[in-house]
């Protein structure tokens, strides 16, 4: 475990997140593209862009892989 996994609060981190980030979040787990996401969600592919942006943000990492090992950490997927 990172100092940055023992210093950080994963459920405080987890209540920050939007449902829509939320939702991106649970799509990210497909192997689709920002694209597929989007199409699937009705909106523009800078839309899905930018919800990942910011839940990456919220979450403090920098990847689709970490951001999924995040959610399976905290029970969100």
């Amino acid at each position: 475990m990172s100092i940055m996994e023992m210093t950080r609060p994963d459920a405080d981190l987890a209540s920050t997140l939007t449902r829509r980030e939320r939702v991106v979040l649970s799509h990210l787990s497909e192997d689709v593209t920002l694209e597929q996401v989007a199409t699937q969600l009705f909106v523009t592919r800078n839309t899905v862009k930018s919800q990942v942006r910011s839940l990456y943000r919220k979450l403090g990492v920098s990847t689709r892989a970490e951001a999924l090992e995040y959610a399976r950490r905290v029970g969100l997927r």
